[in-house]
């Protein structure tokens, strides 16, 4: 019980103090982890289980799109294909197709891969910065 605790205030110091870049990581990590659980809920025919895991998956989905700042160029062609994945994942939710979810599951692993790089850049970036000063 001890150690439940000690892991939850881990995690949540983990949110608390993390860059908003990291915040973004641990968002499609997140997500990827709920449509993996659903394959599995799928497989084992657990429809509510899949659902609830997929309903997680989307919420994510709508945070990101939410956040997207509209005046950088960028989000105006991340948000579509944001919105992609959110309809397929609902998609795969009423049909119950692994395909579509494992579509979804491809595409948020490549946003999160890409963001990885992103954040990887930066802090070299930053400590080249600060081994110059």
């Amino acid at each position: 019980m001890a150690q439940n605790k000690a892991y939850q205030t881990y995690q949540n110091n983990a949110v608390n103090t993390a860059s908003g870049g990291e915040l973004t990581l641990m968002l499609y990590n997140g997500c990827m982890k709920f449509i993996k659980q659903a394959i599995k809920d799928v497989n084992a025919k657990n429809y509510e289980a899949k659902n609830t895991n997929i309903q997680k998956a989307q919420n994510i989905i709508q945070e990101l799109m939410l956040t997207l700042d509209q005046k950088v160029e960028i989000s105006k062609q991340i948000l579509p294909l944001y919105e992609y994945i959110h309809f397929q994942l609902k998609e795969a939710n009423i049909k119950n197709e692994i395909a579509l979810l494992e579509e979804a599951l491809g595409l948020v692993t490549e946003f999160r891969d890409t963001w990885k790089q992103v954040i990887l850049k930066t802090r070299q970036q930053q400590f080249a910065q600060g081994a110059q000063v």
